[in-house]
């Protein structure tokens, strides 16, 4: 199974404020659920309140230190590990890490891939993606958007795997 972490960051790191995104783009939420249909979702429990919701189509994977009872499509774990763990038991071929800080930080020795997309301003935030050293990743395709009505911000979209 591929762990992949998937994140959108401005050129400061911020990736969000007030348990929000600090910015709309239509093209990067139309592409993290192309990404993501279908697959299991691994978050921390501050990122799916902000969710507000299980995402269709997805099996959402929760990091708390109080899990909730399991309902349908949404399993509160203790642990990463525990989470990946069903991941793999139940079939998955590429589990995407999707927040918040804290999990990101822990997770980023754990995966394999990394889709990235830089939002091209430096954005006021109160969470941020850790620093990423670039030298263990080689970048495998990139794409450039402009800013529209759609999109708030000039933004890239990088998929980087492990070197």
């Amino acid at each position: 199974m591929r762990i992949s972490l998937i994140v959108a960051k401005s050129e400061n790191n911020a990736i969000g404020l007030d348990n929000k995104l600090p910015w709309h783009l239509k093209d990067d939420l139309q592409n993290f659920k192309k990404l993501t249909m279908g697959h299991h979702i691994l978050m921390g429990r501050k990122t799916f309140e902000s969710i507000g919701k299980a995402l269709p189509g997805r099996m959402s994977l929760v990091i708390s230190s109080e899990p909730r009872p399991n309902q349908e499509s949404v399993f509160w774990f203790n642990s990463i590990f525990r989470a990946i763990k069903q991941a793999e038991r139940n079939g998955e071929t590429e589990l995407f890490i999707i927040g918040g800080e804290k999990i990101y930080k822990y997770a980023l020795s754990l995966i394999d891939r990394i889709y990235l997309t830089e939002v091209k301003a430096d954005i006021k935030g109160d969470v941020y993606f850790p620093q990423l050293s670039l030298k263990n990743w080689k970048i495998v395709s990139e794409q450039n958007f402009s800013k529209n009505v759609d999109n708030d911000f000039d933004f890239s979209f990088q998929i980087l795997d492990r070197k």
